[in-house]
């Protein structure tokens, strides 16, 4: 629970009581007294105070009068997209390679004469409560951005923040699972970050984190290298934080068995030793908003269409898996399966899909580029419309809940958004002139 939000909330609608509300939200966690409990409310409100309406540049705070569940940041649908690529004007044009304008899975820069590949994952929110699984999964999602690039990592790092009432041993089952990976693949963890969430502002047991990781390439597989009469493969996909979470909230436990593999990184290396990552034009990793999103963010960045065989994707959907999104009505092809997406020329496609068949991992041909723009489905040979919803498919009772259409203000919304993107640029480019003056 966020106190200081709690605190100013309540300050600006002049809430007389509030600081025995506030207390009573403190004594509902933690097992304190009732005096404790209303010293602590009463700092809680006098810091809230002190910092309700800051004033200087600064420190004033641009507003877009959207919040993030309304817009659906994070949600990875249309909402989320458009909010990163807005993210890509206020950073700019950059001396990268590759940077947030291409939408990849990593940045590029070069040094020594290599490309350097970077990336950080953030951990489902949702695993929270289960450290481990949550430490395994962003840790491999992480490595599986770097190998898309055409990279091979050699480090990651993370950061893990956890609530004022958290239990310590969340710290070390999480590392736990982000060096299963770790030793699995011989990349080390080599440095961290581990800080309270809100420090004594925020009380409960939430855990959140990510992991980072860098990586090293001499020829690079972006996206923006996607190219008409190219051949899109897929590999075998059970998925993993979002299906963990999938079978956790819906009480398909073994489930998660399913999602606990290397196969995504087995891939990857058998086209790194077998030295035909430079025959790819683009690799990605079935995460962002699933198929749908993905295939969005490739035909946007590269300026071509996806055309996608629906029975081809179904295949290689892990079976169990694949049953449970089925039974719980939840769309395959717009959550993350976490398989290896990959686009190449054709004359390389029968080297790619036995390179690969040979390590032991499913894989097929699912469609192919051509030219025009977008993204289409084909199901028995008939064309579907294949953009992305508003947020990815709905996967747990309470995203059900939320729903997943456009809301009828989301023009209006993007407008606002807009106008504080320009803000923040505005911002940035007057404090950058100051500090150039001295």
């Amino acid at each position: 629970m966020d106190l200081e939000g709690y605190a100013k909330r309540g300050i600006l609608r002049n809430d007389k009581a509030l600081e025995d509300k506030l207390a009573d939200r403190i004594l509902e966690i933690k097992k304190i007294s009732r005096k404790h409990a209303q010293e602590i409310a009463n700092a809680v409100i006098v810091e809230a105070k002190a910092v309700i309406k800051p004033r200087g540049e600064l420190l004033e705070q641009t507003t877009s009068g959207v919040t993030m569940g309304d817009f659906g940041v994070g949600s990875r649908g249309m909402g989320d997209f458009y909010t990163h690529e807005k993210i890509a004007e206020v950073i700019g044009r950059t001396s990268a390679v590759v940077d947030s304008s291409h939408l990849d899975d990593s940045g590029v820069v070069r040094a020594g004469g290599e490309y350097v590949v970077v990336t950080i994952d953030g951990m489902h929110s949702r695993l929270s409560g289960f450290p481990f699984l949550a430490g395994f999964h962003v840790a491999r999602a992480a490595l599986r951005d770097i190998y898309v690039m055409g990279a091979r990592p050699v480090a990651m790092l993370s950061d893990i923040h956890v609530a004022d009432d958290g239990d310590v041993a969340k710290i070390f089952d999480h590392i736990a699972g982000i060096t299963t990976v770790s030793e699995l693949t011989g990349i080390p963890l080599i440095t961290g970050s581990t800080l309270r969430i809100g420090g004594d502002m925020v009380i409960g047991e939430r855990m959140t984190g990510g992991v980072g990781a860098v990586g090293i390439a001499e020829n690079l597989t972006a996206r923006i290298q996607a190219a008409p009469g190219d051949i899109i493969i897929m590999t075998e996909g059970a998925g993993g934080g979002t299906v963990s979470t999938t079978a956790l909230y819906y009480g398909m436990h073994s489930i998660v068995d399913e999602t606990i593999n290397l196969r995504f990184i087995d891939a990857c290396e058998a086209l790194l030793k077998a030295e035909l990552i430079e025959k790819i034009h683009a690799m990605t990793d079935v995460t962002n908003g699933g198929v749908r999103g993905d295939a969005k963010e490739i035909a946007r960045t590269a300026g071509v269409k996806l055309v996608f065989e629906e029975e081809k994707l179904r295949a290689l959907v892990n079976r169990k898996v694949l049953r449970m999104l089925d039974e719980l009505e939840i769309d395959y092809l717009g959550v993350s399966l976490d398989a290896l997406l990959i686009i190449a020329p054709p004359e390389h496609v029968d080297d790619i899909l036995e390179c690969v068949r040979k390590k032991g991992v499913a894989v097929d041909i699912v469609g192919k580029v051509v030219e025009g723009e977008g993204a289409e489905l084909l199901i028995n040979g008939e064309v579907h419309d294949f953009t992305p919803r508003f947020r990815e498919s709905a996967y747990t009772p309470i995203k059900k809940l939320v729903g997943e259409k456009t809301p009828r203000n989301f023009d209006d919304m993007k407008r606002a958004v807009d106008v504080a993107a320009a803000q923040a640029i505005e911002k940035k480019k007057h404090i950058i002139e100051r500090l150039k003056r001295g």
